[in-house]
């Protein structure tokens, strides 16, 4: 007999737990609406007078609801902005040095790019100078012979080294 209580007393509990999930509202005729779904979008704000989760302010009856706007004038009010915690200086601590380190590595970057330009610009005009000299030049082919440039071999070899002047030397 006792545990038959005990399960009823139990199940009762257990169908209590749906109505904490109800929503409460005054429609546009002015009665009060429950529902387990939230109120169409046409509802105001300050209509809505319980919301799943919320606590009633009052439960003696209906009429006694503290809508949320009133509950929010008495409520004391936050700070305007967090105070920041020991935690949250670390973290910004490491992330102002990530982002040194990543500036650091790309200035390093950038300098070894402007010197290889450098180099390339100075290479080029050494070949360039070569070959506006008249000097006759030879090269190695891919069968390991070498091979007397040409006048066309001579201009297309200036076109190619001028070009890398063009864009090494700025």
């Amino acid at each position: 007999m006792k545990h038959i209580f005990l399960i009823a007393v139990m199940a009762a509990g257990l169908l209590s737990m749906g109505v904490s999930a109800q929503w409460l509202w005054v429609d546009k005729d002015g009665r009060k609406v429950y529902s387990d779904r939230a109120p169409p979008a046409a509802v105001l704000e300050k209509d809505i007078l319980k919301r799943p989760g919320q606590a009633r302010a009052n439960t003696a009856g209906d009429a006694d609801i503290v809508p949320p706007a009133a509950a929010l004038v008495s409520a004391p009010r936050p700070a305007s902005a967090p105070q920041p915690t020991a935690l949250d200086k670390e973290l910004a601590e490491r992330k102002k040095k990530a982002e040194q380190l990543e500036a650091d590595k790309r200035k390093a970057e950038e300098a070894k790019i402007a010197q290889a330009r450098a180099e390339n610009c100075t290479r080029a005009k050494s070949a360039k100078m070569g070959l506006d000299s008249g000097i006759r030049l030879s090269r190695i082919n891919a069968q390991g012979e070498r091979e007397v440039l040409d006048d066309a071999a001579r201009a297309a070899e200036t076109s190619r080294v001028q070009s890398i002047i063009e864009s090494d030397c700025k």
